[in-house]
C-alpha cells in the first residue's frame, strides 16, 4: 500500500472509534494489502492515540488459540496495543456504548517487572521478566462491519482490541502450570465456554515469546509494569449491555465484568 493509502485505511478506523459506525473490511478496498501493510496502518493509529495524550500500558497476542484461529478464520497470531483507556476496574459498570459490536474472553494476563525484548528471548528469559499473573477478561471489539476480518483487517484495526478487566488475586508464576490452568467462563451465571491455558500456543508463556521476539526486530521492548494479554483460553462471546460476565481460572482465582445500560 503506498503511505496515503496507509493514513486512508488508518483515518477510517480511527472516524469509526470516534462515530460508533464501522467500517467497509479493509480487504475488500485493498486487495493488496499485506500483513506489513497492516501493521502500518495500525502503528499510525497508536501514533495518533499518543499524539492525543494516550499511553502504552501493554500489548496484546491476539488469535493465539486454536479456537480462536477457526472462529476468525485466520492460522497465525497477531499483536495490538493497550493503552490506559483500555483498562476498567473489576466490577465497575463498563458503558456498553464504548464498543462498537463486542465479544469477551477469559485470559492470563502478564504482568511485567523486567524489560523483555527480543529478538532471541526464550521462555527462560520471559519466566525471569515476569513479576506477577493475573485472571483477566479482554473485551474485543471490531470497527470492521459484522467482524468481517481477515488477518490484514484485525491487524489493521489494532488486533480488535476494546478493553482489559484485570482480576485482583496477584500470583507468582512459579505457584501455577499455566498450561493446565482450567478455564470456566460464565454469562449471566450460565456456563458459556471452557478451556486451558494449554490452549494459546501450548502454553501463555510461548505466546509471550513470540510477542517479545515479535516486536523486538521493530525496536518495541516489554516495559516493566506493562501488562501483556496472551490470548484467549476459549472462543470469545458476544455481550452487550446488561451482561455480566465472569471467569475463574484454577489457581488464580476469578475475574467479573459488567457492562452498564447506560
Amino acid at each position: 500500500m503506498e503511505v496515503h493509502e496507509v493514513a486512508q485505511a488508518a483515518a477510517g478506523l480511527l472516524e469509526a472509534y470516534d462515530t460508533g459506525k464501522p467500517v467497509r473490511p479493509l480487504i475488500e478496498g485493498w486487495p493488496q494489502a499485506t500483513i506489513e501493510d497492516a501493521y502500518r496502518i495500525q502503528q499510525r493509529q497508536v501514533a495518533e492515540w499518543t499524539n492525543r495524550g494516550e499511553t502504552i500500558r501493554g500489548h496484546k497476542v491476539g488469535l493465539a488459540s486454536a479456537a480462536m484461529q477457526r472462529q476468525m478464520g485466520v492460522d497465525q497470531p497477531d499483536f495490538g496495543h493497550l493503552t490506559a483507556t483500555m483498562f476498567h476496574l473489576e466490577h465497575a459498570p463498563i458503558p456498553a456504548t464504548s464498543f462498537i459490536q463486542p465479544r469477551i474472553e477469559p485470559e492470563i494476563a502478564f504482568v511485567l517487572g523486567r524489560p523483555l525484548e527480543g529478538p532471541g528471548v526464550t521462555v527462560a528469559d520471559a519466566v525471569r521478566a515476569v513479576d506477577c499473573v493475573l485472571p483477566a477478561l479482554e473485551i474485543v471489539d471490531s470497527r470492521i462491519q459484522d467482524w468481517k476480518i481477515s488477518i490484514v483487517d484485525t491487524i489493521a484495526d489494532n488486533a480488535s482490541s476494546g478493553g482489559v478487566i484485570l482480576g485482583s488475586t496477584p500470583s507468582r508464576l512459579s505457584d501455577v502450570d499455566l498450561r493446565l490452568a482450567g478455564c470456566v467462563l460464565y454469562s449471566n451465571g450460565q456456563v458459556a465456554a471452557t478451556g486451558a491455558g494449554g490452549a494459546v500456543l501450548g502454553s501463555p508463556l510461548n505466546a509471550l515469546v513470540w510477542l517479545a521476539n515479535t516486536l523486538g526486530p521493530l525496536g518495541v521492548a516489554l516495559e516493566p509494569g506493562h501488562v501483556v494479554l496472551p490470548g484467549s483460553m476459549t472462543r470469545a462471546i458476544p455481550v452487550t449491555a446488561g451482561d455480566t460476565i465472569v471467569t475463574m481460572i484454577g489457581g488464580l482465582g476469578s475475574v467479573t465484568a459488567t457492562l452498564s445500560t447506560e
